[in-house]
């Protein structure tokens, strides 16, 4: 019996394509980290209120262990995927990783700092996009 193979088109080769827009961005780093067991993981749309992003990406982990393990994970998704992204920043800590992806920065607090720094109150104009 002959084996499927994945075509040009089919949606595992779209899956693992490389993200071209920063919405896909966004939600790439949303469903990694979604699967990994982040905290009440949010997409804000800044695009029509700042410059300084199109998207923040905000969730928490349950341990300085576990947002390490989701900043690391994330970054390998992300290197598989070819994304290009900045240092993590705050890895060492554990208490609030910042990954930049450009036009996407990605927030992975602990949940005091989430609740202390309160980025979706800041920017509270912005869209959320939730993330199951």
């Amino acid at each position: 019996m002959a084996r499927k193979t994945a075509s040009k088109d089919s949606p595992a080769t779209a899956a693992a394509a490389r993200p071209r827009s920063s919405r896909q961005r966004a939600l790439l780093a949303a469903s990694v980290l979604a699967a990994r067991k982040a905290q009440r993981a949010v997409i804000l749309d800044l695009r029509k209120l700042t410059f300084i992003a199109d998207y923040f990406v905000i969730c928490h982990g349950t341990s300085e262990v576990h947002v390490r393990a989701l900043a690391e994970e994330l970054a390998e998704r992300l290197k598989e995927r070819r994304v290009s992204h900045a240092a993590a920043q705050g890895l060492r800590q554990g208490r609030w990783v910042l990954l930049d992806l450009g036009d996407v920065i990605v927030h992975i607090f602990m949940e005091f700092e989430r609740g202390f720094y309160d980025l979706e109150r800041l920017w509270g104009d912005a869209p959320t996009i939730e993330v199951s």
